[in-house]
């Protein structure tokens, strides 16, 4: 049985679906589902059960889960990057983490994890997924130092060798339509385009960046999950991985390719930077995929003018979801 934590988010409902298309339905998720819409994504995915995330914790703390498990996908987490709440945040997206790890471990079962590129805050000292540069990064938000302390926890507790990690970069597509202000800006852009005509973007306040030409990894869902997948049956790559396109783009580029989707003229206003962003804004972020590839990941990373293409005309046009 393979369980995926988060499994009715965004990633969590991608990894169910191509998990399906590869054959696999011997699958649980684990989640909670509140108030949101996020059940729609699980629309058309093929599982065997649904189990409450604060159920599931406890099965493995009693140690009586009733399943045989081969790996524990776990993408569940409150991804929030403007969630003050640091004690939720700590129980929710390091202590839960914790405990899962141990149990695989002991278990034997495979444990794949998501991490994040906000662990690696301002991005001062790159964005190289070498576990030997984790206490030098500095997260600029608590949800990324929530995920930086299990990074940190579980290099200490010389488990990292047996465990995998995804830091994950900007990834876009179908099946984020609940995240409200937390989804991709290609999601949000494409509302504004439909009901304005024009996308608004922050202008720069450094130097080196024009307005609308800083810098993001963007990667599109099909092939984070793909990356993310790779690692289901190489249960001896362990570690610390980026997973992104390894190619930063602008948010000009990201907007034409949108306009262009949508067979729009382009049509950009850039607006102030907000106040409470301006020491936390980053400016450049572009994955670092070196070390992925040394274990023989080798696929073509999808360019954002085709991911879009693809966002915009097979999901968003036609409000569907991956797996109906």
């Amino acid at each position: 049985m393979i369980i995926v934590t988060g499994g009715a988010g965004f990633i969590g409902s991608a990894i169910v679906w191509k998990l399906n298309q590869l054959g696999k339905t011997n699958i649980i998720i684990v989640d909670e589902l509140g108030k949101d819409e996020k059940w729609k994504n699980l629309v058309g995915l093929k599982y065997e059960d649904f189990v409450n995330k604060l159920e599931f914790i406890e099965q493995i703390l009693d140690d009586v889960v009733p399943y045989n498990i081969e790996a524990i996908i776990h993408m569940g987490a409150n991804s929030s990057t403007t969630e003050k709440d640091a004690e939720h945040l700590l129980d929710n997206n390091f202590h839960y983490t914790k405990e899962l790890a141990k149990y695989c471990v002991e278990k034997n079962i495979r444990f794949i994890y998501a991490s994040s590129a906000a662990t690696y805050g301002d991005g001062a000292l790159g964005f190289n997924d070498d576990e030997n540069k984790l206490e030098t990064l500095r997260p600029l938000n608590m949800y990324g130092y929530s995920k930086h302390l299990f990074d940190l926890w579980a290099k200490r507790n010389h488990i990292s060798d047996r465990i995998t990690g995804i830091k994950y970069f900007n990834v876009y597509g179908p099946n984020e339509y609940h995240k409200g202000d937390m989804r991709s800006v290609v999601h949000k852009a494409f509302e504004q385009i439909r009901d304005t005509g024009k996308v608004r973007l922050f202008k720069s306040l450094n130097p080196k960046y024009k307005d609308g030409e800083q810098m993001r990894d963007f990667v599109y869902i099909k092939d984070a999950v793909d990356m993310t997948l790779y690692f289901l049956d190489k249960p001896t790559v362990n570690g610390i991985f980026n997973v992104g396109s390894g190619k930063a783009r602008t948010w000009n580029d990201l907007v034409i390719a949108l306009f262009n989707a949508m067979d729009k003229p382009v049509n950009i206003e850039y607006i102030d930077l907000p106040l409470h962003l301006w020491e936390k804004y980053q400016y450049f972020t572009e994955a670092n995929l070196n070390k992925i590839k040394t274990t023989g990941y080798n696929q073509t990373m999808t360019s954002i003018e085709n991911g879009i293409n693809d966002y915009v005309k097979n999901y968003l046009l036609k409000e569907m979801y991956l797996g109906y």
